[in-house]
């Protein structure tokens, strides 16, 4: 089947679709510019994870930490989202069942305007007090050395999820509900090797979903899933949710 087809396939389940799930990962924000943990580029090259994204890590040497996740928030500030992310916008305006559950902590769904958005890893513009656990949300490019709660005084940390910590268990149910009760999911730019959220594409499709995966490359779901679209996002989104979003 070309691509063409497959396209169009998936427009017309989308069109008949009442409840649309979304999974997205590093690959769609690859596109705006945003460094991947993996490939050829990934940041996790010019530093061992266990020095940085780590309870542990932080515990040791926050000043380090807080040094890398400041240069992250640089790197991210004037990345601006791209049309898949658009359009993921353009779709949730016309299913009111839709829900995104994203893997990035970049920020960019929420700035291109998405509302229902399941953030299963955190957010890099979210802190959170490591004494009295208060959340809240703080976009300055850098933050101070040691940035600290105003509430309490207690040491803030990035409110996002490191290697060896658990998700959030509210987050992950909610985002499996959304997988097991869709009429149709999308997997966008993710490698399929994360879990929890690997997954999700496999519990929809075991539920009875349409599930179609967009991205750069084949993955290990690839010949499990009902479609397989190799190629940019932020070219193959679009064309997907046109006939949706003109109706």
């Amino acid at each position: 089947m070309n691509r063409n087809k497959d396209i169009q396939r998936i427009r017309r389940r989308l069109e008949k679709a009442e409840k649309v799930a979304v999974l997205t990962g590093a690959g769609i924000s690859a596109e705006s510019g945003v460094p991947t943990f993996r490939g050829q580029d990934g940041i996790w090259k010019q530093y061992r994870t266990t020095d940085l994204a780590t309870p542990r890590a932080f515990e040791r040497n926050p000043w380090l930490v807080w040094e890398f996740y400041n240069w992250r928030r640089q790197l991210i500030a004037n990345v601006q989202p791209n049309p898949a992310h658009y359009a993921l916008v353009t779709l949730e305006k016309q299913k009111p069942g839709f829900i995104l559950v994203t893997q990035n902590v970049d920020g960019l769904h929420t700035r291109a305007g998405s509302k229902n958005v399941l953030e299963i890893h955190g957010c890099l513009w979210e802190v959170r007090c490591t004494r009295c656990h208060t959340l809240s949300r703080n976009e300055k490019i850098e933050l101070p050395d040691l940035p600290t709660c105003e509430r309490c005084g207690g040491l803030l940390r990035p409110h996002v999820v490191w290697f060896g910590e658990s998700l959030d268990y509210q987050l992950l149910n909610a985002a499996i509900e959304a997988a097991q009760s869709c009429d149709v999911m999308l997997v966008v730019g993710t490698s399929a090797v994360v879990q929890p959220a690997a997954s999700l594409a496999l519990q929809a499709k075991a539920a009875g979903a349409f599930v179609a995966e967009i991205n750069l490359e084949r993955t290990v779901h690839s010949g499990h899933l009902d479609v397989t679209l190799v190629g940019p996002a932020g070219k193959l989104l679009p064309q997907m949710v046109q006939v949706v979003s003109t109706q």
